[in-house]
């Protein structure tokens, strides 16, 4: 097998994980309809989902092959996701291997009323600390992609997800599963700090506190990328 021959082999099997982890978006409740979108870095392209395809109706094929400029290498069905220049701002920004788009319901309720979602548990340490909201931009705008870039490494505490405020939220990771996974535990901490403000003033986890959760998760050697240890572990 040549170089030419496993390159193709490898978008290939990204685009079967994309198509599969694009219909779980929607068995999970991070998304509805065609909203959503994810994509992941092979060497120096970005395999990407196409716009406008229900997700049980995505194949592998119609997915997107692009340049990390944005420059189509191969084409899919439809057009490649109306948010390429957010993608491919996060893999310029960052070492992510892999990013998720979600419109999650809890999420999107954040998005609308909070500055960020603060640190109600902490696994949250894991995404990098309280989650910021991005103050809204268009969809498949320039200055959404930027707006992104900059919470991603905001005060010099780097993070793996953000909110878009009245929109979604986005994370990355080192593989496509834990992208995904990151998604599906900030619906949970979304979710989780709505309830504790059902019932009362809800203590939040402090700065120092988590700095002392990632300090232990590398003691144990647990994988902060890809799950935390905690009591049940």
């Amino acid at each position: 097998m040549n170089l030419e021959q496993e390159t193709l082999i490898r978008w290939q099997d990204a685009a079967v994980e994309i198509a599969e982890h694009g219909r779980r978006l929607i068995a999970d409740g991070l998304a509805y309809g065609t909203a959503g979108n994810l994509s992941c870095r092979v060497d120096d392209r970005v395999v990407i989902s196409p716009t406008s395809i229900p997700y049980e109706e995505v194949v592998p094929d119609d997915l997107w092959v692009l340049s990390l400029n944005g420059e189509i290498v191969r084409d899919g069905t439809a057009a490649p996701s109306s948010e390429t220049p957010f993608h491919l701002a996060i893999y310029a920004a960052t070492k992510a291997a892999a990013v998720v788009h979600t419109h999650s319901a809890e999420v999107v309720a954040v998005s609308a009323t909070l500055e960020n979602l603060p640190a109600i548990h902490y696994s949250i340490a894991r995404l990098g600390g309280p989650v910021p909201v991005v103050t809204y931009q268009r969809f498949g705008s320039d200055s959404l992609a930027a707006g992104i870039q900059a919470a991603l490494g905001a005060a010099g505490r780097p993070r793996s997800a953000v909110i878009l405020q009245n929109h979604g939220a986005v994370t990355y990771g080192s593989s496509l599963r834990e992208a995904y996974d990151k998604a599906l535990m900030l619906e949970w901490l979304a979710r989780t700090y709505r309830l504790a403000l059902q019932i009362g003033e809800p203590r939040i986890l402090s700065t120092e506190e988590l700095d002392e959760v990632t300090a232990e998760a590398r003691r144990r050697r647990y994988a902060m990328g890809t799950g935390m240890g905690g009591g049940g572990r």
